[in-house]
């Protein structure tokens, strides 16, 4: 019998990946909290409390093994705003404004021109989405990487002042969550598509255009993730927002639940938007609905958490930036 494609057998763990942050925890429990330390590890973005009762959002991430997407289809700007994103949208989930952001390349053999179009693209996506590109490093590193293989990550810090952090604290029984659309894969589970879609499974030519599409299955995987810095901060500024998760890599649910009180759990009708063709064609090539759910974003890339009477506030402002802010679930009670 064939084994089934998931996310474990495709060589990434997510229980494995909780489980160290677990570990993290458990270490930083041995030590003396700093007083100005908010919240622990394992949120979106970390806060550290400043002067004038402000506090500095901080997070750190990369782009995955998106990169040999981008080395096969011979593409790599949008790997820039990619970077940009994966950082950019967790630090705003909490109410923060990014500042500044920091890129760190590592490489076998340095390619300047490849990197020179990965940095271009992290400097447009930095000035959508109102901040600086402050400094970065990039590392020669023979015998770590081959000459073409690269690695990238990316840190953001922003900053909220401490009475206005949107800590999901206000949350409760029959919320409504909204979403805004993705892009389509974003940049999470790319080990999971290049084995279901490239390397095993249907085993299609990236260059392909599949039945009913009407573009090369190369640039559905390659799409840039979107930025939601403008959205979430117009949201913001509504004083509407309970919460706001970043659907990244653990799919909608478990990212959701990241900001949902104890108590509280959030019911997700997973037909109540169209998916883009990029996940149904996943699921053909063996992925099962249960593991889709688990590792992808499945076209909803943000999520609010509000009243249900504040919908129509939120939808007057998200309209005019191009958003069109669906409901997808509820919160319900254990």
């Amino acid at each position: 019998m064939k084994e089934k494609l998931s996310y474990e057998n495709a060589g990434v763990s997510i229980s494995g990946g909780d489980a160290w942050v677990e570990t993290i925890k458990q270490l930083l429990a041995g030590h003396k909290k700093d007083e100005n330390a908010i919240g622990g590890v394992g949120g979106f973005s970390g806060l550290y409390r400043i002067a004038g009762g402000q506090c500095l959002a901080a997070c750190c991430d990369g782009v995955g093994t998106k990169l040999e997407v981008a080395r096969l289809v011979g593409q790599y700007r949008g790997l820039g705003q990619d970077l940009v994103a994966m950082n950019v949208n967790d630090l705003v989930t909490c109410g923060a404004s990014p500042l500044f952001f920091l890129d760190y390349a590592a490489c076998g053999k340095l390619n300047a021109a490849v990197l020179k179009e990965i940095v271009a693209g992290v400097i447009d996506a930095c000035e959508e989405s109102l901040c600086v590109l402050l400094g970065g490093e990039t590392a020669e590193m023979p015998g770590v990487y081959g000459n073409d293989g690269f690695d990238l990550a990316g840190f953001s810090v922003g900053i909220v002042d401490e009475d206005k952090i949107i800590d999901g604290s206000r949350i409760k029984d029959g919320d409504l969550a909204v979403g805004l659309a993705s892009s389509g894969v974003h940049s999470n589970g790319y080990s999971l598509v290049r084995r279901a879609l490239i390397e095993d499974g249907l085993k299609l030519d990236i260059n392909c255009t599949p039945k009913g599409w009407n573009e090369p299955l190369a640039d559905a995987l390659i799409r840039p993730t979107r930025l939601y810095v403008k959205a979430a901060a117009a949201a913001r500024r509504t004083g509407k927002i309970h919460g706001m998760a970043h659907i990244t890599g653990g799919g909608m649910y478990s990212n959701i639940m990241r900001v949902i009180p104890e108590g509280l759990r959030v019911d997700i009708d997973f037909t109540s938007w169209a998916r883009p063709k990029i996940f149904g064609l996943i699921a053909d090539a063996g992925v099962d609905e249960e593991e889709m759910r688990r590792v992808f974003n499945l076209g909803i890339g943000y999520v609010f958490i509000l009243d249900n009477a504040d919908l129509p506030a939120l939808q007057k402002t998200l309209e005019p930036l191009g958003e069109a802010p669906v409901i997808i679930g509820r919160v319900v009670k254990k």
